[in-house]
């Protein structure tokens, strides 16, 4: 069921898989949406049982060490959800989780400046920031 919903949203743009299916555990899927804010897909999603980061940092507003370690970004890690499934997640409640989360994306990201900009071509590194 894992394998089932990261092949429903890895088409989706800058998507990224955090950690590998292969030897990760089988219940457990942690992906980052880029130019998604962690905690609004959260909200977007709250017919669903997600977390940000990984369990490892669950409590923290720091961004995953976890997730760094694997060579994310404060960005990226910062747009991680944690999918985890249980022994009796059906199909159907990964079919619902795949639209659920298609929509949410699709909806923060036309909300989403930095999506625009993004998709505009701009180079979002080299921008200079003002810090307030």
């Amino acid at each position: 069921l894992r394998n089932r919903l990261w092949n429903g949203i890895k088409d989706i743009e800058e998507v990224y898989l955090n950690g590998d299916l292969e030897h990760g555990a089988p219940n457990i899927l942690n992906v980052s949406f880029n130019y998604v804010e962690g905690e609004s897909l959260i909200m977007a999603l709250k017919d669903l049982a997600v977390s940000s980061g990984s369990a490892c940092t669950s409590a923290s507003l720091e961004p995953s060490y976890v997730l760094r370690a694997l060579g994310l970004n404060d960005e990226l890690a910062h747009s991680s959800i944690r999918f985890s499934l249980g022994r009796f997640t059906t199909e159907e409640e990964i079919d619902y989780t795949i639209e659920l989360v298609r929509k949410s994306i699709g909806r923060l990201r036309d909300l989403s400046p930095l999506w625009e900009m993004y998709k505009q071509g701009v180079d979002l590194n080299s921008i200079e920031w003002a810090h307030h």
